[in-house]
Formats: structure tokens, C-alpha cells, sequence
């Protein structure tokens, strides 16, 4: 875990705002959940954070990956596009997943060559699989329940468990094939029972599909949602993956593979941000400092991502109360808090920093109002 001093070190040799990568946590988020989740092929979800150099530790350390546009693939196949045509293929079908339920025309024409697998979740794009990317292979993604999650899924993607076996067999009519199911229960999912019930809900599909005679599906992809320790509130990650465990050996047989698509879980906690104190006031009695990063930028996590972001000093003050937090931009939404606890003498140059920062934060910064992302630092590569 990276500390005070290194940040402050960092930050004095390249600058503010910063964004600090830390490889070794990622190895280390992704050694947990290989631990905890045995059975369970991690791919990694690029979209929480797609900087090649995150994609290239992963890669090393045996993960797989899903991917959600083509941008993103070829990130990933960066890394493998010196292998031999026939093993690169195979690692392709093994290793990716192109989870987008909803892809364009040139991206499934661009994709046919790698015959990747793919989901979907409607007759609709199985007719454009069919036609433009005739060799992928299929993954039928359904609606579960997103209870309790941050970021709600299951009203813009999923076919609802009802039709799932009609629309397996529409893809197998057509020459297609159906290799299995995904689900996603939403990002950031505190209510562990969300896994649980989609877990039965897959279960009875496969049986629903196998009493119809469609028996090729050996695949089950749990998706997302693994929760971030943001704060104390959220359970160890082994007490979901004892829950999940327990379902995936009631119900699926060792031949199913399972996979998972870890975004945030993997990356959250090796980010850090460095930001410089750049104007101080008081407005309505409360001490507000302005900083050099903001909503549009590193702090995107709190508008696109429903994220509490917390700051804090590298020293003590006098006294400490409720302070305003603003971004350097002229908009009055680059609020990144009303309510931080923070000493009320710190002054214009002082630093503060945020931990848990590495997932949908740097990913979604803009230049908006002129002012670029922060500067990227990679440590313990």
C-alpha cells in the first residue's frame, strides 16, 4: 500500500493533480478473488479502467478479460497479437468476452475475424450476429435483480428469464451458438442475495433449456458487481464468495465454467489521488477550498458513478470541521463535497489526497473548461 510520503514525493517530482497506479494491489485484488473464487476465470471488466498498462499487469498474472467496444479489445489484444494465428484465436475464445449486449454493425464485421464470444440479449441482434459476425460464439445475457446495488443494470440490458429459452433456441435455428448465460446484478452490489437469486434463476433456465433439447450451454458468467471496500459498511469480499461458492456447487455441475467480469473489485483500491489547494475562502460560515481536480476529471465517480469521494490532509490542523471541497472548473456541479471533516488552517499549495480511487475515475476524465486529466503515475510495475 502506497504511503503518505511516497504520495507527497510523487506528487513533488511530477506535479498535481495526480493519479497514482499502484501494480501491486491490482496483482493483489486479483490473487483474492482467484483465492476466494477458486472456480470462478476472472475477466477483467477494461471499461472500470482501460489504461494498457493496468491491461498488461492483469494479462501477466493469467486474467482474462470483457470487454465492452472495440477500442477496448484491442487493448487487450495488444498483448497477444505476436502469437501464432491459431493460438491467438484460441487464447481469444478462452480469455475474452465482448459483454456489450448491444454492438454496431462495423464493430461485429471488425470482431467476426476473432470469433470471439459475444452476448446478447434480443432476437434483434441475433439477426445482426447472424449476418455480420456469423462465427462468434453467444452468451445470452438475462435480468436479474439489482436490489440494493449503486449502479442499477437490469432496465437497459437483460432479456427477461421468461423468454430466455425461446430466444436460445431463435440463435441455435439460425446455425448459431448459444454457449451459455450472464447476468450482472449492478456495480458496487452491498446485497449479497442479488448473486443468490440470479445464480437459481440461471439454474432454471439451463434446466428449462435442456428439457427443450438444448444441451450445448456450458457456460455461466456472473458478471460484475463485486463491492469495493469504500468504507466499513461493505462485507469482506469472502463472505459474498462463500455465498457464491455454495450456490455454484448446489447447482452447476464442475463441467460448467464459470466466469466473472471484476471491474472495480480489481482496481478501486490501487488508485490514489494527489490534489493541490489552489483557492480558499469562506462562503455562508463553512471553510471551502478549491482545489485542482474535480467532477471532470478524476472525480467523475461522483457524478457518473454515485461515489463518495473523501479527501484528506498529509497533517494535522488546529482544528477540524466541515469543509466545502470545489473542482477548478467555472461550473457550479464540480462539487466533489459539502461535508468534509478537514482542518481549517490549511493553506493555498498544501496537498490533500483519496484512496479507492482507481475505478471509474480517471477512466471518464474530460478536458472540459480546458483543464486536462491528471497526470498518470504507475508504481511497482
Amino acid at each position: 500500500m502506497i504511503t503518505k510520503k511516497q504520495m507527497q514525493d510523487l506528487a513533488r517530482k511530477h506535479g498535481t493533480p495526480l493519479f497514482i497506479v499502484d501494480h501491486d494491489e491490482i496483482r493483489r485484488n486479483y490473487a483474492q478473488f482467484k483465492k476466494h473464487l477458486p472456480r470462478v476465470q476472472a475477466y477483467y471488466a477494461v471499461k472500470a479502467e482501460p489504461m494498457p498498462e493496468i491491461v498488461k499487469t492483469l494479462y501477466k498474472a493469467g486474467a482474462s478479460f470483457d470487454v465492452a467496444s472495440m477500442p477496448e479489445f484491442m487493448i487487450v489484444h495488444e498483448n497477444i497479437k505476436g502469437m501464432q494465428n491459431k493460438k491467438r484465436l484460441d487464447w481469444i475464445w478462452d480469455k475474452i468476452i465482448y459483454a456489450n449486449p448491444i454492438k454496431p454493425i462495423e464493430t461485429l464485421k471488425e470482431l467476426d475475424q476473432y470469433r470471439p464470444l459475444v452476448t446478447y440479449d434480443n432476437l434483434e441482434e441475433v439477426k445482426k450476429i447472424k449476418k455480420y459476425a456469423p462465427h462468434a460464439g453467444l452468451c445470452l445475457r438475462i435480468r436479474v435483480p439489482n436490489t440494493g446495488a449503486v449502479v442499477e443494470l437490469s432496465s437497459k440490458f437483460g432479456a427477461a428469464p421468461g423468454e430466455a429459452v425461446d430466444l436460445i433456441l431463435a440463435a441455435a435455428r439460425m446455425g448459431l451458438g448459444v454457449e451459455g448465460l450472464s447476468f450482472h446484478v449492478g456495480s458496487q452490489t452491498t446485497n449479497f442475495e442479488n448473486f443468490v437469486q440470479a445464480i437459481n434463476i440461471a439454474a432454471d433456465i439451463f434446466k428449462e433449456a435442456n428439457d427443450r433439447g438444448y444441451t450445448r450451454m456450458n457456460v455461466l458468467d456472473i458478471g460484475g458487481g463485486f463491492p469495493a471496500p469504500y468504507d466499513s459498511s461493505v462485507k469482506p469480499f469472502e463472505v459474498l464468495a462463500k455465498r457464491i461458492n455454495a450456490e455454484l456447487d448446489r447447482l452447476f455441475p464442475k463441467n460448467i465454467e464459470i466466469l466473472a467480469e471484476p471491474g472495480r473489485f480489481m482496481i478501486a483500491t490501487a488508485g490514489t489521488s494527489v490534489v493541490r489547494i489552489n483557492g480558499k475562502t469562506v462562503r455562508d460560515g463553512k471553510t471551502c477550498y478549491y482545489v485542482n481536480d474535480g467532477v471532470y476529471h478524476t472525480y467523475s465517480g461522483i457524478i457518473f458513478d454515485h461515489q463518495h469521494c473523501h479527501l484528506f490532509p498529509f497533517r494535522k490542523g488546529k482544528k477540524e470541521e466541515i469543509c466545502g471541497v470545489f473542482g477548478p472548473t467555472c461550473d457550479a456541479l464540480d462539487v466533489i463535497s459539502m461535508s468534509e471533516n478537514l482542518p481549517a488552517d490549511l493553506e493555498l499549495g498544501e496537498l490533500l489526497y483519496s484512496t479507492n480511487m482507481g475505478a471509474y475515475s480517471h477512466a471518464s476524465s474530460t478536458w472540459f473548461n480546458g483543464f486536462p486529466p491528471a497526470k498518470v503515475v504507475h508504481i511497482n510495475k
